[in-house]
């Protein structure tokens, strides 16, 4: 058996929500849109990860998300525009990454990053 895809779900009673914060503000596509479920992805090819973690490193909670990007300023100025307040960062960690923390709209803490 070889696994193909790792999808993270989170329980909403208004999907509507996701729309704004995952395609407009974080860019990514929509790639199934039902009555019940919408899924944000990227055409493009995505490693497929899950990590078990007892804090989120230098000292900051575990975060429900973390989300690598292409241009790490890019993506925190759009969070900016978009009035949604930084949790944590942006700080260079020592283990190679650049990241801050925010969260969706569902309250999920969400790590975004970029490799150094």
């Amino acid at each position: 058996m070889k696994v193909k895809r790792i999808v993270a779900n989170v329980e909403t009673q208004d999907i509507t929500k996701a729309r704004y914060f995952y395609q407009e503000v974080l860019g990514l596509d929509q790639l199934m849109s039902l009555d019940f479920i919408a899924t944000y992805g990227s055409h493009e090819k995505m490693d497929t990860q899950i990590s078990f973690l007892s804090e989120g490193g230098s000292g900051t909670p575990v975060p429900d998300l973390s989300i690598e990007v292409d241009d790490l300023d890019n993506a925190l100025t759009c969070i900016k525009e978009a009035g949604i307040p930084i949790e944590y960062g942006p700080a260079k960690e020592p283990w190679g990454v650049r990241r801050f923390y925010v969260r969706d709209p569902f309250g999920k803490l969400i790590n975004i990053l970029i490799h150094l």
